[in-house]
């Protein structure tokens, strides 16, 4: 197995290069968009704001069956039309005068970047190895912040222009990032579509997937066809978990600037250097907190250490809403923020790996754009659930929501567990009864358990 120090190389690195020139777009466009959109285009803040939740409403279900798609068509011409809807749908944005036009192009784009993360990942699925598939995903979400950040200062000229032309030139940026995006996924190898329609559903990727595929075949018969996700009670449960832990999203890019203004408006410039220090530390050390996550049981074991961190990071906002000098104030948001990115590099290495290993190797385009819905609904819900929580709530809303998070983290282990068991291709966690002997090393499948082995699962 190769070094995960080792630098990207062949389809991971074309992958990164991918995620790195969509991720400046996106960063172009997060920055300089709700400007454009309420200054130039002239729409009312709430206008925008209804637009946008109505478009990423409908972008939380559209993951499952862009991913379907996935499974069915091959996910690399998938992703690749999607990236090329995604450039022409913001480059529409460029005439966009009225609020019903933006509305049907708000619900193109999300539509098209919930389907474009689910067929990432099942590429990422098909091309990457197991063992090494979480190590990846840090690389790519790496990648990702730094373009972003490299973005977000490019549309911060936009900002500082502030002219019709810088915005439109921001926007322009954003779709010539995914124009180009597209292309370069093309030159990825292909991956054979995993699902044929009026087929049984569960052609193998690859020869050694072929047994897993053998048994889930026989223990999951309602599963197959349609949108068997759908069905799986248990990785829907699974999901919910780690929504509640998505609702960390929308804190620094939303919350904390809007709990500064209230609480401490000397130091306003505080939410964008905390912004940039969540990113600048997660393109530094993902990576690095990802080599500890292996298997499930070390996925669960990090989402539940991300509950505590997020519990302490809330406390540590709470605490900022004293009185306090200017100094003693700006110091507490800075800790929140370093605990907040500590939590969220665990929580998304864990989850990642979590993601992939409960779904059946023939499905991962549908089972990754379920487990995606949990962005599209942290984005939606999060801005007015957390801001009614904390702006009205303060201190106290604040350790309720870091209470939240230690539930959802410590609820993840019982719930993996109880996922794993009618997932025949994985051996069952220690705790569902499986002794030391019997079970395999973690990252391994089931198929290396004899017989005897197995009968000491309860």
């Amino acid at each position: 197995m190769p070094s995960r120090r080792s630098p990207l190389s062949g389809a991971q690195r074309t992958l990164a290069v991918a995620q790195l020139v969509s991720a400046v777009g996106d960063g172009a466009y997060y920055t300089s968009s709700a400007l454009y959109f309420t200054r130039i285009v002239g729409l009312s803040p709430t206008r925008l704001g209804l637009g946008l939740a109505v478009a990423w409403a409908i972008g939380s279900v559209a993951g499952v069956p862009l991913g379907h798609l996935a499974d069915r068509r091959g996910p690399r011409g998938t992703a690749a039309v999607l990236a090329l809807g995604t450039a022409a749908v913001v480059a529409s944005f460029l005439v966009v005068r009225d609020f019903l036009p933006f509305l049907i192009a708000a619900c193109f784009y999300a539509t098209a970047q919930s389907g474009l993360g689910a067929a990432r990942q099942a590429l990422v699925g098909g091309l990457v190895p197991d063992g090494e598939r979480t190590a990846a995903l840090a690389r790519l979400q790496a990648t990702l912040n730094a373009g972003l950040a490299v973005g977000a200062a490019l549309g911060g000229v936009a900002l500082t222009v502030g002219t019709r032309t810088a915005f439109l030139a921001a926007f322009a940026l954003t779709a010539l990032g995914f124009l180009a995006t597209g292309l370069i996924l093309l030159r990825l190898p292909a991956v054979a579509p995993s699902a044929k329609a009026g087929g049984s559903g569960e052609a193998p990727r690859s020869a050694g997937e072929a047994a897993d595929v053998a048994a889930s075949r026989s223990a999951r018969p309602s599963r197959d066809g349609g949108f068997a996700v759908l069905a799986d009670r248990r990785y829907v449960v699974v999901t919910l978990v780690n929504t509640v832990l998505l609702l960390r999203m929308p804190l620094l890019s939303l919350v904390i600037p809007l709990w500064i203004a209230d609480r401490a408006p000397q130091l306003g410039w505080l939410g964008s250097a905390l912004f940039v220090l969540n990113t600048v530390g997660v393109t530094l050390f993902q990576v690095r907190t990802a080599r500890a996550v292996t298997g499930l049981p070390s996925a669960a074991r990090a989402v539940r250490q991300a509950g505590a961190v997020l519990l302490a990071s809330c406390a540590v906002f709470a605490l900022s809403a004293a009185t306090a000098p200017v100094w003693a104030t700006a110091a507490l948001l800075v800790a929140g923020a370093v605990l907040q990115v500590f939590g969220e590099m665990k929580q998304s290495a864990g989850s990642w790996q979590i993601a992939f290993d409960l779904a059946p190797a023939d499905r991962l385009g549908q089972y990754q754009g379920f487990f995606g819905t949990g962005v599209a609904v942290a984005r939606t819900a999060g801005p007015l659930l957390l801001t009614t929580l904390l702006l009205d709530g303060g201190g106290p809303g604040w350790l309720l929501l870091g209470g939240l998070f230690l539930a959802a983290g410590c609820a993840m282990g019982p719930a993996v567990r109880r996922a794993e068991r009618d997932r025949p291709w994985r051996a069952p966690l220690p705790a569902e009864g499986l002794t030391s002997e019997a079970l395999p090393a973690e990252g391994e499948t089931a198929e290396g358990l004899t017989a005897e082995a197995l009968t000491k699962v309860s």
